[in-house]
């Protein structure tokens, strides 16, 4: 059962992706002599026995073509290295505070259930799931192969490496997950975290679709920090990691319990639909630890509820940027000018809608710092679709009526001026009007169209009207 705080924070911050750490004089008092004293020695004992870890790993690999690393590893390199690394991982978070770890259940062989899911995901420190576990492989960024210590010991665990920005590389993942799943026990169990991000813990976020693909039994494994002080959660909005840290090792320990469910082995339905099979299993772990099982997702850098196909923010970037440029000394005025010039220029066709950095800068006004930041609330890189910024700002602060609005989204995603848009160009024109990218806008353009052979502008805003005379 979770700590009267943790009860306390779940309730005073329904949104899974906020989470700040409200500290007494005592507590603050407490963990600032805890903090310079005992804090010091953790970090140098755990960087100490991650460096033996890292040159415990560094021969596990030697002398191994690149085909011989994409089998699964036997012999000595196993049975002589992975005691060792287990040992050593243990003790670091050992030095970091997790002395004790209960576990409760029985974990699954791998020829049981080939895939351990892990919610609720709360922080980096949830990996000390790993050693309760037999240090599976695990599923990480590709990127993370470039830390230092970290990429070593992430390829020497031999885990499966997925770029969130490159599509082919999402498919190489999704087929080597197959491929070692799918291996009769040759490979070590893959661990995932399906809920893709780390939250507060106060209801599990739709589980992505990766683990379920394969259609495999899989083990859910649930965590409870029941704690005085819920210093784990890094959140969206909130504890950064420093924090995390800073406050997890001024405690004089920290408590987790690990909890395997029972095996969940899917259905016939299940094995075709991984959508079904992803979201039953969150009901499961849901219902293990006494939260909702949500809709919510992390769009790229956005938190989003699923509302059919749509993504709808639960802040829309528009208020975050809106605060900024207010900040930043802009007044109404200025604002509704910046997103005239905006529109202006989409309309004009000679410059295209696509600005840089520098470019929103000028537009703005303001120096390239500031357009970055915004850049990145509705773009992964520092180049952003003005039609994003200009319509999900114009929406928010009722720049236009509603009417004039949709009129200008209509014409401005009507590429070829045919007076209709294709799925894609309503789904790029939800994307703009919600600030969040949409995967896919299908199930609602089939609704708009459901009497006519194109989605005009016509039958769009008459399609409210239509449902109600229906019903």
């Amino acid at each position: 059962m979770e700590s009267r705080s943790s009860r306390a924070a779940t309730q005073e911050y329904p949104n899974p992706f906020i989470h700040e750490l409200k500290l007494t004089k005592a507590q603050w008092i407490k963990g600032i002599i805890l903090g310079c004293t005992l804090l010091p020695i953790r970090v140098f004992l755990a960087w100490i026995l991650l460096i033996a870890a890292w040159i415990v790993a560094l021969p596990r690999l030697a002398g191994l073509s690149q085909e011989e690393r994409s089998k699964p590893l036997s012999g000595w390199r196993r049975w002589l290295f992975h005691p060792i690394l287990w040992l050593l991982g243990r003790a670091v978070f050992f030095c970091v505070g997790f002395h004790w770890v209960k576990v409760k259940g029985r974990k699954a062989d791998v020829k049981e259930a080939p895939i351990l899911v892990v919610a609720p995901h709360s922080s980096f420190l949830d990996m000390v799931i790993m050693f309760p576990a037999g240090v599976p492989s695990v599923v990480s960024r590709s990127e993370n192969i470039n830390l230092p210590v970290i990429g070593a010991l992430l390829e020497c665990n031999q885990s499966v490496l997925v770029s969130r920005r490159d599509p082919d590389s999402r498919k190489e993942a999704v087929s080597e997950l197959n491929k070692r799943v799918t291996s009769d026990g040759s490979w070590p169990q893959i661990l995932m975290f399906p809920e893709g991000t780390t939250t507060n813990g106060c209801c599990l976020l739709r589980f992505k679709t990766g683990a379920f693909v394969p259609g495999v039994p899989v083990q859910p494994v649930v965590l409870h920090y029941p704690n005085e002080l819920d210093t784990i959660r890094w959140t969206y909005k909130g504890s950064n990691w420093f924090q995390v840290l800073f406050h997890t090792l001024s405690q004089p320990y920290t408590n987790i319990t690990i909890e395997f469910l029972p095996v969940y082995t899917p259905s016939e339905e299940e094995k075709k639909n991984s959508r079904l099979f992803a979201g039953n299993v969150q009901k499961v772990m849901a219902s293990a630890l006494g939260v909702p099982a949500s809709d919510y997702v992390m769009a790229g850098r956005i938190p989003v509820s699923k509302l059919n196909d749509l993504s709808v923010p639960l802040e829309s970037p528009g208020k975050e940027a809106m605060t900024l440029l207010y900040r930043k000394g802009l007044g109404p005025r200025d604002v509704e000018a910046a997103l005239d010039r905006m529109i202006d220029r989409c309309r004009s066709g000679a410059e295209g809608t696509k600005a840089n950095a520098e470019e929103l800068a000028s537009i703005l006004g303001l120096n390239k710092k500031t357009a970055i930041h915004i850049c990145s609330l509705y773009s992964k890189d520092d180049t952003v679709d003005l039609r994003h910024i200009y319509f999900n700002m114009a929406a928010l602060i009722g720049h236009v009526d509603e009417i004039s609005l949709f009129h200008s989204a209509f014409a401005a995603f009507d590429r070829e001026g045919r007076g209709s848009l294709t799925k894609e160009e309503l789904t790029e024109l939800m994307g703009a009007l919600l600030g969040v990218p949409q995967q896919s806008t299908e199930e609602l353009y089939d609704t708009a169209t459901e009497d006519q052979e194109q989605l005009t502008e016509e039958c769009t805003m008459a399609g409210p009207d239509r449902n109600n005379r229906n019903s």
